[in-house]
């Protein structure tokens, strides 16, 4: 039979007989993207890029006419036992006021005694002002106020001074981010290495993938860095990309070297061995990144920037990690041969040894095989009550003081106000252009407004008005009833929109007035995120379907891949929603409870583990059909198949669940959702579903599984390796590297050598 090579194969045989050019290539590449990036810097999201509906058309309509508005910042002047009618409580105040004043970086500043922002017990006042100059950099620029209150509060004992808005709060968050990504870095990559090391018990094995994924996510996000230019990314995007690039790169490298070992110790020579992991394993990660990057394009169809950058940025990393194991893998461990098995850990012996279909299958895959409908009933009743808590799932922007830890002293210093001063931190913004701003009716229609807004218990004071001339516009910060975010605010918000700016503002002569402000984005966002879930969820069920059709040439095994996968998910966000909206175990994560899932997580958790699923669904069924393909049954093909990627997989899920692990230790809330979530669905998916459901529903299935309707006959029959281990040569008899009968193949010598 002549050889046939599919594009993973074809690949590698070119890296390993072209071993520096492939080797010097990829890091000329990845040093030319480091240094590019670098030059150009990464390009951030503005607040008016993540707006969406009428919030968004309210940051517009401002951006358009060239107004920022300064960032808004509160200063809390708290005492436990003074009120604000005592002198020493005036005094800390007037400190307060001048501290700020003094570093020439604030504006509109605001005298509590004047505005009347005092605390019902007067035991709190605020001192409010902006901050000058471009909103967005005024984060970066807060740092001196926060330095001068801190030095004015020295001089007060029994007086306590707080400080909350968009720049402190911004700062907050940037601040843990930093220390989040180095914190994830410094500890997701030793604890890669370190079960790395356990899987291969040799330095430079579990050293070689590590080296790739990292290299990989250096070359990302210097292409990031390029891509920024044209689609602006949130602050989080660099995490994200760390976090699958090291998940994705390390797994990919798994599944090559692992196949590679396996074939030497059934005796194949170095170059046969080298070439079946290409067209095997090779051939899964090219199918497997392909799936993770058309999951992760299903971002596309949400609507928002922020998503457009999150799947640009895992997109961009997963096909480097794919192209990098297809390429610069083979070269190395061509050059490196056997030497791969260098620097041997004592106590650690090698376990990829080769499986074979006649080998007693272990206790729990047996008692799989024998009763695989009671435990494909068991396996679905586990998943489905993991799943249950997701039906009363809350979705929500997280506002900073969430975000941040609940010991951070900007988070407590907002909660403070939000009890003292309910909505105060984050008012309406409403956003009101006029023919002629200064017309008597646009004046009157304001006014109206005014009275309007305040006679309805919606709206609270101090009402504040900027009115801009020259651009006909007028900003108007409306505090809104209830803490601004609750129920009563999200009231609150709809008879503003709905009632109160219909009947005043909206009949001015050639009026426009959009609401925007901290509650109306979040309820656009969450608006926007729910009517992109039908074709964010359309797009990636029906390409992932399409893939694995084209894959494995089965509808059935096509649909399997798509049911597991959703219950995966479905687990997932049953487990989120029990720890962060519930509080059950929340402690455990080392958090507390916030009472909703940040808005975007649940879409992004989707495509991801919709993506990474297919990695290990793909490497395993992939040996189901090899198996298959060389004359076995179902029931003993899906056996092998099971078998055989048994220590892979469970040693590629080790190291996901890992470094998502490790993402849900950090402290921005965001980041323990996501890990959390991640590393549990992870678990289940190469645990549970891998283990027990697929063979249980494989063998229910029979023939099934390998149905083609007769009108799909003209779809492609892709190579799956088997060739290539026909091509090579038979098994050596030498005893040092034989694995012996029980170990080359089926009695017939169908698995695994020549037919």
């Amino acid at each position: 039979m002549a050889s046939q090579r599919n594009l993973a194969a074809s690949l590698g045989v070119w890296s390993a007989r072209h071993r520096k050019t492939a080797l010097f290539g990829w890091l000329f590449a990845v040093i030319a993207l480091t240094v590019l990036g670098n030059l150009v810097g990464q390009k951030s999201l503005t607040e008016a890029d993540y707006g969406t509906g009428e919030s968004g058309r309210s940051a517009r309509i401002l951006v358009e006419a060239g107004i920022t508005s300064p960032a808004p910042e509160i200063v809390l002047v708290h005492s436990d036992r003074l009120t604000a009618d005592a002198p020493e409580f005036k005094k800390a105040v007037a400190d307060a006021i001048a501290a700020v004043e003094g570093t020439g970086l604030a504006q509109g500043i605001g005298d509590p005694y004047e505005t009347g922002a005092i605390g019902e017990d007067k035991h709190d006042a605020l001192v409010q002002f902006s901050v000058k100059g471009d909103p967005d950099t005024a984060a970066d620029r807060i740092q001196p106020v926060i330095d001068a209150l801190a030095k004015a509060e020295g001089a007060h004992q029994d007086v306590t001074f707080g400080q909350y808005g968009a720049a402190t709060g911004l700062k907050g968050i940037n601040d843990s981010l930093g220390a989040d990504f180095t914190r994830a870095e410094f500890t997701a990559v030793p604890v890669a290495l370190g079960i790395l090391l356990i899987v291969f018990g040799a330095l430079v094995a579990a050293v070689l993938p590590l080296i790739l994924a990292i290299t990989a996510c250096v070359a990302a996000m210097g292409l990031l860095a390029l891509s920024s230019q044209l689609v602006p990314v949130d602050a989080m995007t660099n995490s994200v990309l760390l976090l699958m690039g090291l998940a994705v790169g390390v797994d990919y490298c798994l599944f090559y070297i692992r196949r590679e070992r396996e074939e030497r110790a059934a005796g194949r020579d170095k170059e046969s061995a080298l070439r079946i992991a290409a067209a095997t394993s090779g051939r899964s990660v090219l199918i497997s990144g392909i799936t993770v990057a058309v999951a992760m394009a299903g971002m596309f169809f949400s609507g928002l920037t922020v998503f457009e950058g999150f799947a640009i940025a895992t997109i961009e990393v997963v096909l480097i990690a794919v192209l990098g194991s297809m390429t610069v893998l083979p070269a190395v461990m061509s050059m490196l041969g056997d030497r791969i098995d260098a620097g041997r850990i004592p106590g650690l012996r090698r376990t990829s040894r080769a499986r074979a279909a006649d080998r007693k299958p272990g206790r729990l895959l047996g008692a799989v095989i024998k009763a695989p409908a009671l435990f494909a009933v068991l396996g679905i009743a586990f998943m489905l009550a993991l799943a249950a808590p997701a039906l009363s799932m809350k979705t929500e922007k997280l506002g900073f003081d969430q975000l941040l830890p609940a010991d951070n002293v900007t988070a407590q210093t907002a909660k403070r106000i939000e009890k003292v001063f309910p909505g105060a931190p984050a008012p309406a913004q409403v956003v009101f252009r006029a023919a002629d701003i200064d017309a008597p009716a646009t004046t009157a229609a304001i006014e109206e407004f005014q009275q309007r807004a305040l006679a309805s218990g919606q709206v609270r004071n101090p009402i504040e008005i900027t009115v801009h001339q020259d651009e006909n516009i007028a900003v108007i910060n409306a505090p809104l009833a209830g803490d601004g975010r609750n129920a009563t605010s999200a009231k609150a918000l709809a008879e503003l929109r709905n009632d109160i700016i219909p009947a005043t503002l909206a009949k001015a002569p050639g009026a426009e007035a959009a609401v925007g402000g901290d509650l109306a984005f979040s309820t656009d966002y969450n608006s926007q995120l729910k009517s992109s879930v039908l074709p964010v969820f359309s797009f990636v069920l029906g390409i992932s379907f399409l893939l694995m059709l084209l894959c494995f040439r089965s509808p059935v095994i096509a649909a399997t891949a798509i049911v597991l996968n959703l219950m995966s998910v479905a687990a997932a966000y049953g487990v989120m929603t029990a720890v962060f909206q519930k509080g059950w175990g929340d402690e455990l994560v080392g958090t507390t409870a916030v009472g909703a899932i940040e808005s975007w997580m649940p879409l992004f958790v989707f495509v991801v583990l919709f993506g990474l699923s297919m990695d290990y669904h793909v490497f395993v069924v992939s040996r189901v059909q090899e198996a298959h393909g060389r004359g076995a049954d179902n029931r003993t093909a899906v056996a092998h198949g099971i078998r055989a990627t048994a220590g892979v997989v469970t040693s590629a899920g080790m190291i996901m669940v890992a470094v998502f692990a490790v993402f849900g230790t950090l402290s921005m809330q965001a980041f323990k959702q996501l890990g959390v979530g991640l590393a549990v669905a992870v678990l289940l998916d190469a645990t549970l579903v891998r283990a027990v459901l697929l063979p249980s529903v494989m063998v229910l299935l029979g023939r099934s599984n390998w149905w083609l309707p007769g009108w799909l006959k003209w779809l492609p029959q892709l190579s799956h390796g088997e060739e290539e281990a026909a091509s090579a040569p038979a098994p050596r008899s030498a005893a040092k590297e034989s694995p012996g009968p029980d170990q080359a193949g089926s009695p017939d010598g169908r698995l695994l050598t020549n037919r």
